[in-house]
């Protein structure tokens, strides 16, 4: 029986699903703490750059329909010598990160509830038991939270309406104004530390095979997804700022969110927000844990990393769960969030800069106007210099997880390069499209 082709609306919830995720619960107390009154302003800068970047995933999406998504798009363009393999192992550790900031935002949420003197004990038991939960749901049945996820949506995006519908009634719009607002450096730097918020459209890609007339749906569902997330950001942006002092926000920045509802929602309010914020962390953990461990899997198949992350048990990637979930681990419980969202961010950017580019090289096949990634590319390279370099200014210690985390990525590519004997190709279901190489 063929499998169902999925149509715009389909589409267009894997992105917002993707986006949504648990990036916004996590990561605004971080972008007010460095824009403060210019919040906004970061939101939207970051949602600019995703939306040039989305043009590339459009057009390579149309050009090379494939579940390999940016891996596949990456092979196309630059053949699968050591820098793609490089930058498909920094795309790997990346989700890694993602993990660990959805980890570590349930266990601030969850936190929350308990008394002070024990949130930061709490914080850690909760952010590895979900960890750990959520790897047994994926070893037993991982479709367990995703017959829910639609649901789960659904609830999140409803709270955060109901957030925004309240909440937009009593800003104080004196706190939105520009004398409020950061330097112009430190609120691009607050857009692209949280900018991890908006990479979740990228999951798009890997839906390109299974869309019904792939080339009137994907342009609208990329374009509506990203677009949509950028005003919802934005209005939730600015109602927290202008509700609550930034002082407030940035004490209580790891569940910011909650405490933004508290003014004008009340303790229901925060509750409501605290029990959003922990299933949507929880569905944004599962779903990605879920499509990292394949993540691996396709890395591993077209030769980039070791075999045994080929290998599969009762139709799952097992080597690839339990080294996902086990650095997940690590990562989540050693570094704070500001950290998490530096390498995150950093990442993602990287990874968008060489996928902008790779649409630049790919234009004839694709069908694109170069000068459109181009600029992509030089937006993406240059929010990572204004990240690092308003880092090394405020946090110094901060940038040298960036750098391991890159270093290891390569690291990791040559070694195993110089130690294996493992022929290096396109992912299987991509061999039916010429190599534009």
């Amino acid at each position: 029986m063929a499998k169902e082709k999925m149509g715009f609306w389909s589409v267009t919830a894997v992105g917002i699903g993707g986006m949504v995720g648990g990036g916004i619960f996590a990561v605004l107390g971080l972008s007010v703490e460095l824009a403060q009154g210019g919040a906004p302003i970061a939101f939207v800068v970051a949602g600019l750059i995703a939306l040039v970047t989305t043009y590339a995933y459009v057009q390579l999406s149309l050009a090379f329909p494939s579940r390999g998504g940016t891996v596949t798009f990456l092979n196309k363009a630059f053949g699968t010598g050591f820098f793609t393999g490089s930058i498909n192992l920094l795309l790997w550790l990346s989700y890694i990160v993602m993990l660990s900031l959805y980890a570590s935002a349930f266990g601030s949420y969850g936190a929350a509830f308990f008394p002070e003197s024990v949130q930061s004990l709490m914080r850690h038991i909760l952010i590895s038991g979900s960890i750990i939960g959520i790897t047994g749901l994926n070893l037993l049945s991982a479709d367990v939270i995703g017959k829910a996820e639609s649901w789960i949506v659904a609830f999140k995006l409803l709270i955060l309406l109901v957030f925004i519908g309240i909440g937009v009634q009593g800003v104080d719009v004196t706190r939105l104004e520009p004398q409020n607002w950061a330097d112009p450096l430190a609120i691009v730097s607050g857009g692209m530390i949280i900018f991890l918020a908006f990479e979740g459209f990228e999951l798009m890609a890997n839906t390109a095979e299974e869309v019904h007339h792939p080339e009137h749906v994907l342009p609208r569902a990329y374009y509506s997804a990203v677009g949509f997330v950028l005003v919802l950001y934005l209005l939730i942006a600015g109602i927290t700022v202008g509700s609550l002092s930034t002082d407030k926000i940035i004490e209580a920045k790891e569940y910011a969110l909650a405490v933004a509802a508290k003014p004008f929602m009340g303790s229901v309010g925060f509750t409501m927000i605290a029990i959003a914020a922990l299933l949507s962390t929880a569905s944004a953990l599962n779903a990605t844990l879920y499509g990292t461990s394949r993540l691996s899997y396709i890395i591993a198949k077209s030769g980039e990393l070791p075999a045994a992350l080929e290998k599969k048990i009762w139709n799952q990637p097992i080597e690839g769960l339990l080294i996902t979930s086990g650095l997940t681990l690590v990562i989540a419980n050693s570094f704070n969030l500001s950290e998490i969202s530096t390498m995150g961010s950093s990442g993602f950017l990287l990874i968008f800069a060489v996928v902008n580019f790779a649409n630049v090289r790919l234009h004839r096949q694709t069908k694109s106007h170069q000068w459109i990634s181009l600029i992509g590319t030089v937006a993406c390279l240059g929010a990572v210099i204004v990240l690092l370099s308003e880092t090394a200014r405020t946090q110094p210690q901060h940038l040298w997880v960036v750098v391991a985390m890159v270093g290891l990525a390569f690291a990791i590519e040559g070694i195993y390069r110089g130690l294996s004997q493992r022929q290096i190709h396109l992912f299987p279901s991509d061999t039916r499209t010429d190599d534009p190489s």
